[in-house]
Order: structure tokens, then C-alpha cells, then sequence
């Protein structure tokens, strides 16, 4: 059978499974969590509490900022100990609550304390009020790129969207929290996509999947037929879940360089987006917790259900700990996650995955000169089909302006073309640095 897919890509090694039969449990409670105020693309929230306020599970701790930004809560029960800048993952200091437990686990309403977990749809809902309970709850773009959930369901009047995408791909190696979630939460996430049909005013929803995974397809096939929806199955390449590429592979609609989804009237949502989405619409759930894949070199690799603001470290713990002193801790996968400097930072948002490395597995590839040898290996590979060579070759002799004209930052910046590079350019690194001096 010939699977939907896209130009250009590669084949990493899956390495799922390590996890990929690991049932999601909850992680312990963490004593203290470190709650940064910025977890969204757009403007930080600002700071609602103040340090020795008491404060519950759910409590609204930051306040969107303007347009492009998102709220953020409380994930524990306790009190405020300081607000303070931190280190925050993605590699930045930023302003953030920290919540010492009490551990009541005590939540801000009694409608989410008494969440019953019986799957039926959530109350009838008017547009705006889906967008403003999504709103509420600060829910964030869960498949990594963490940009607010009801500013991508609120599309200019003047471009509607007629298809919402469900990205089920999950292309990252060793990462499996969205696989589990769609084996054991597949019709909460489909009351979800319902939701985000609802509020889009869209009429076709299409479920994607790699072909990888049976199990998640064997399930979602028939719930797919009862709601009306379109099961696409696509070809296990990387980066198949990206949102251009994956537009194409099941439309063939081109987003313009540039250009945005709603360009082609095309919304994606990943599937954890959509389970939020439900539990917001349905308990008036804040986003406070979700599925981390913990994986690589620990004892135990397992999906966790963790609390936002947790640290990586008490996760590693509850995993067995590391299985030998690690070289890197990557927060998401080997593709596009961000090598953290210890284990003390927290999971936020996004992040879908802790990945353990070993120093065997870590080596760099051996020394080269890194001197381009024009094979195009990079062209073929690129997804947006840029021309990653040249682009590169502008940004090392500081040529930003031309780098720019030549598609810089239209690169999503997924490795693809490093990883084919015969030379083990550090092609990424130079794309990034460019982006920087560019901005």
C-alpha cells in the first residue's frame, strides 16, 4: 500500500521501543515545582501571586499578555515561596513562580476536583465559549512548537479553514507520549477534534497517523467512522509530522513561504492539544499536567502523567535513575530537542519527552574539515526544499541578508539536512545563529 507523505526527509532509527508498550501512569508529586511564566510563543504572562500566597491546584498564577500569550496555573497545592528567574529549558532565563506543596493536592474548584473520568461529550458550547474556556485553561500547542492554542483557533475572518488535521505522526525518535495517549484516550481526543471543529466552523477532520503504528490505527478506525472523521494513514519519515508537510501529504495544499496554515485553510492539532482541549471544555481543567515520554539511558523508561514545574530530575529518579553518568539530557527528542545543562530544570509545556544519552551513543561524528562537497544529499533531504548548503555557506561568511532571501527563516530547523551531511556540517547550529543575527 502506497502511504500519503511528502518531498524530501529521512529514515533516524525509531528506537520506540523502549516505551512504546509502557502504559501512562501518574508520576509522584512533586514537593516543589518551578513554574516559569513564559511557556508559550508570544508575550510572557504577568504575575498574579506574590510570595507566601497560598494557592491551589489550578490557580491562575499568570495572565495572558496581550494578543499572542497564554495563562498559566498552578500545578500543586501549597504556597508561593518566590518568584524569581530561573533557567528555563528551552535555554533561557526566565521570571518564574515557585510553589512549595502541601500536599493536599487540593484543586481551585470543585468541578475539576471531582473530575469523573466517563467518556461522553462535553456540554453543549457556543464558539466563543469553547475559545474562551481554551483560552482559560492556557492551553499551548502540545507537539513541541507551544503557540496558544485559541489564537490558532481564531483565524483572520477573511481566511477560513474548512479541514482540521489531527497529528497523531509522532516522527521524533524515542518519543511515545502522543502513541499512548491515543491508545488509551482515542475518544476524549476525538470529542476534542469535535471541539475544534466546532470553533473553527470547519467541516473535514482528518486523523493522521504513521504507518508504524497498528495499534493506534486498529482503535481509532471505527471511532474515526462514528464521528464522521477520515483516518489518513502516512509514510513513517521524518519529518512527516511537521505541519507544512504534513498539510500536503493529506491535501496537497503548498503553504506558501512564509506562509501560515490558515493561508490554505488548514488547522493541525496535535492529538495531546486536542485531549487538553476536551478536559478544558468538559471539567474546565487548566493545562497543569501532561504526558512525558522518559527514555534513553534510565533504568526504567516509562510515560509519565507529570505536573507542570516538576524537575527532570525527580522523573529520572522515579525511572530508576540513569543507568550510567549521562552526556546529554535532551528535553524532547534527538532531532529537534534542546540539550539541557543538568537535571534541575522543569518540564513545561512542551515538553513532550526527557531523553538520557550515553556517551557511546552521543560521540560526535568523527573530525572532518566540515568543508561542503556540493552532493545535494541536503537538498533531496530538506523538507521545505531549501537550499540548506548555500544558506549555510551565507551565514558562516556572515552574509545574513542573502541568507534571509534565501529561505532562512522558512527552516523548521528539524536536522534532516544534518543528519545526511557527508561532512557533518553543523548545518542547524549555523541555521539558528542565523535566525538570531537576522531577528
Amino acid at each position: 500500500m502506497e502511504f500519503l507523505t511528502f518531498k524530501g526527509g529521512i529514515h533516524p532509527p525509531g528506537t520506540k521501543e523502549l516505551t512504546k508498550e509502557k502504559s501512562i501512569i501518574k508520576a509522584p508529586l512533586p514537593k516543589l515545582v518551578v513554574i516559569p511564566l513564559v511557556q508559550h510563543l508570544g508575550a510572557p504572562a504577568k504575575p498574579l501571586v506574590e510570595p507566601k500566597t497560598p494557592v491551589k491546584v489550578g490557580t491562575k498564577i499568570g495572565e495572558a499578555q496581550g494578543f499572542i500569550s497564554a495563562n498559566i496555573h498552578s500545578s500543586i497545592s501549597g504556597v508561593v515561596k518566590s518568584i524569581e528567574s530561573r533557567f528555563h529549558p528551552a535555554g533561557f532565563n526566565a521570571l518564574s513562580v515557585i510553589i512549595e506543596s502541601d500536599e493536599t493536592d487540593e484543586f481551585e474548584t470543585q468541578e475539576e476536583q471531582d473530575i469523573v473520568r466517563e467518556i461522553h461529550e462535553p456540554p453543549l458550547l457556543s464558539q466563543s465559549e469553547i475559545l474562551e474556556r481554551v483560552k482559560e485553561a492556557g492551553i499551548v500547542g502540545l507537539g513541541g512548537a507551544a503557540f496558544p492554542t485559541n489564537v490558532k483557533l481564531s483565524p483572520p475572518p477573511d481566511k477560513p479553514v474548512d479541514i482540521v488535521i489531527l497529528n497523531g505522526c509522532e516522527c521524533e525518535p524515542y518519543l511515545t507520549s502522543d502513541y499512548r495517549l491515543m491508545l488509551e484516550h482515542s475518544e476524549e481526543i476525538l470529542l476534542g477534534a469535535k471541539l475544534i471543529l466546532q470553533a473553527l466552523n470547519a467541516t473535514k477532520c482528518y486523523i493522521a497517523i504513521e504507518d508504524n503504528k497498528p495499534e493506534a490505527i486498529k482503535i481509532l478506525k471505527p471511532l474515526a467512522q462514528k464521528f464522521g472523521f477520515e483516518l489518513a494513514i502516512v509514510q513513517t519519515k521524518y519529518p512527516q509530522g511537521g505541519e507544512k508537510q504534513l498539510i500536503y501529504a493529506i491535501s496537497k495544499r503548498e503553504v506558501p513561504l512564509g506562509g501560515l496554515p490558515f493561508d490554505v485553510g488548514v488547522c493541525v492539532q496535535n492529538v495531546g492539544t486536542a485531549f487538553a482541549i476536551y478536559e478544558a471544555c468538559k471539567f474546565r481543567k487548566p493545562l497543569i499536567e501532561r504526558v512525558v515520554t522518559i527514555t534513553g539511558d534510565v533504568q526504567e523508561p516509562k510515560n509519565l502523567l507529570v505536573r507542570i514545574g516538576t524537575p527532570f530530575k525527580e522523573l529520572i529518579e522515579f525511572c530508576g535513575g540513569y543507568i550510567d553518568e549521562p552526556e546529554k539530557i535532551i528535553m524532547g527528542g534527538p532531532m529537534m530537542g534542546i540539550t539541557q545543562p543538568d537535571d534541575n530544570v522543569p518540564v513545561v509545556k512542551a515538553t513532550s519527552g526527557i531523553l538520557v544519552v550515553a556517551k557511546d551513543v552521543s560521540q560526535l561524528a568523527p573530525p572532518l574539515d566540515k568543508t561542503c562537497i556540493r552532493c545535494g544529499s541536503c537538498i533531496d533531504a530538506c523538507p521545505m526544499g531549501l537550499l540548506p548548503a548555500k544558506i549555510g555557506d551565507y551565514i558562516a561568511n556572515k552574509n545574513f541578508e542573502t541568507a534571509k532571501e534565501f529561505g532562512l527563516l522558512d527552516c523548521m530547523e528539524c536536522g534532516s539536512c544534518a543528519w545526511v551531511c557527508p561532512s557533518h556540517r553543523s548545518l542547524v547550529h549555523l541555521f539558528k545563529y542565523g535566525k538570531l543575527k537576522v531577528k
